[in-house]
């Protein structure tokens, strides 16, 4: 019989995760940092969808008709059932890369998306993308790829090889892929006690199992247990992607485009005197250790004047989709941590902090007197950005056109909520994305639709929904004992929602 899975783990599925980098508005702001003209997104793709939220998610949330697939029925399966409830939702699919690839009935793209799979299939699969990438993507279109690389990677790949092993000859015989995940696990933290001399030249490898402890078995098992593992260099995959005419655009993780959170001055200064994009690229790897890339490709890359790409960036939109008195002036970068400038943040934020769509241009026109200028203004939009707490936003006429097909969706998820809590995102047509909203606040908004209308009988809806599934109720791991507590608790957040998360989530069209 043929292994319909190619050594691909299918008989466990893949975990609920939303993936902002997938969102096409997304890009506009980093493609502008580099002085590159954004396609305007009318079709996209989506390769490999896994359980489908992300797709599910823009489909509704933006006027865009996505198409996708994804070989696992299971995860095809209810992907397809969340996009039945959204009209013009998207044409998802159960096939393989060989077989959706070669349709004849799918449109060319202005968008393509491939999270995280490239790393886990065969040479054949890379090679049916790239040669999808290449006849499907339309001219200016943008391809957004994410992979495991090098150098970052290159220790982990005989430990993994390792694991694999020991998953494939010495899991007893009928153990489901779980049990062969935690006895590799198992046994490699085993062989780390003994002190081999691999892992005194290589100590990263330690604190990589020790983290690996913390994850989701099921990403686990996708993440590490396929047949097919390759961590490419980023020479590597410029080569395939040449062969699609495509040309590297930017990096997709925003902190990247702001050298001075990674690089020391020295490193600046060498990065600047390499002229070749594709060797400069591989040596900021090398700089930074890279481990995972996230990037943005372009067919025939065209670039801004100066005057055009100010004009294209002042009529971007953002939104700040976090409570002010969240944010932290901090980010992470390879160097650490770093501080945000006050003067410049401080501002951006309270001018922010009534969660209103504005354009750039009517942000730096109000706040001109405080001497911020476009360029601190659109690099304080990308690291924002990339903390979750800024959004690129929608013309406010879709964001209206959209909200029934959210409000359809969101319900759907605010349902499984009741079970389970897998999906912790819900859908914003504000944005055009995914909005992060946990298990209990959904349970919350859920009473709210109901008519509910005080923090007490929100809470008393979600302590009995979770009763009645018979789970435990618990805060920040801590289990909670007795109905009365767990009553008191979710009282308690269920007051702290109202006032610190509800008048964001209605800012955002999800309530």
């Amino acid at each position: 019989m043929t292994d319909w899975t190619s050594g691909y783990v299918a008989d466990i599925g893949y975990t609920y995760g939303y993936y902002d980098a997938l969102n096409p508005l997304r890009a506009n702001l980093a493609l502008l940092k580099e002085g590159l003209a954004p396609p305007q997104v009318a079709t996209a793709c989506e390769l490999g969808f896994g359980q489908g939220l992300s797709i599910n998610v823009h489909g509704a949330a933006s006027g865009v008709q996505w198409y996708g697939t994804d070989f696992n029925p299971a995860q095809a399966g209810y992907a397809q059932e969340l996009a039945a409830g959204i009209d013009g939702g998207p044409r998802l699919f159960d096939q393989a890369f060989a077989e959706f690839c070669s349709r004849t009935d799918l449109p060319d793209f202005d968008f393509i998306g491939v999270h995280g799979i490239w790393s886990w299939i065969s040479d054949e699969n890379r090679a049916i993308i790239v040669d999808f990438v290449r006849r499907k993507l339309r001219v200016g279109g943008v391809l957004y790829i994410s992979y495991n690389t090098q150098p970052g990677y290159a220790a982990m790949v005989p430990m993994r090889d390792l694991m694999t092993q020991h998953a494939a000859t010495l899991t007893p015989p009928g153990a489901g892929v779980l049990a062969k995940v935690d006895g590799a696990l198992a046994f490699a933290n085993r062989l780390m006690a003994t002190n081999p001399l691999f892992a005194r030249t290589n100590p990263q490898i330690a604190e990589r199992l020790k983290f690996m402890e913390t994850l989701d078995r099921h990403y686990l098992a996708h993440e590490y247990f396929n047949r097919d593992w390759l961590p490419m260099s980023f020479a590597d995959m410029a080569q395939l992607l040449s062969t699609a005419k495509l040309d590297f655009a930017c990096s997709a993780a925003f902190t990247d485009l702001v050298p001075a959170l990674n690089l020391t001055p020295d490193q600046q200064l060498l990065l600047k005197e390499l002229g070749d994009p594709t060797f400069r690229e591989s040596v900021y790897d090398f700089m930074v250790c890279q481990q995972f890339r996230r990037d943005y490709w372009v067919k025939g890359k065209r670039p801004l004047r100066a005057v055009e790409c100010a004009e294209q960036l002042r009529a971007q939109r953002v939104v700040l989709c976090e409570a002010p008195a969240s944010v932290t002036l901090a980010i992470k970068g390879a160097l650490g941590d770093a501080a945000l400038t006050e003067a410049i943040y401080a501002p951006i934020i309270e001018l922010l902090g009534d969660h209103a769509v504005r354009t750039i241009g009517d942000i730096e026109a109000s706040l001109r007197s405080e001497g911020i200028v476009l360029g601190q203004l659109h690099e304080a939009c990308l690291l924002l950005a990339s903390k979750g707490v800024l959004a690129a936003a929608q013309d406010p006429t879709v964001a209206n056109a959209r909200r029934p097909q959210t409000d359809r969706l969101n319900r759907r998820l605010l349902r499984q909520a009741r079970c389970g809590g897998e999906v912790s995102t819900l859908a914003s047509p504000v944005t055009g994305s995914g909005i992060p909203v946990g298990r209990f606040q959904q349970l919350f908004v859920g009473a709210i639709l109901q008519g509910k209308q005080q923090p007490s009988e929100w809470a008393h809806h979600a302590w009995q929904v979770i009763k009645a599934s018979q789970q435990t109720i618990s805060k920040e791991g801590v289990v909670l004992a007795g109905d009365e507590q767990n009553l008191s608790e979710l009282t308690a957040q269920a007051t702290e929602f109202r006032e610190r998360r509800l008048p964001l989530l209605r800012a955002m069209g999800i309530v």
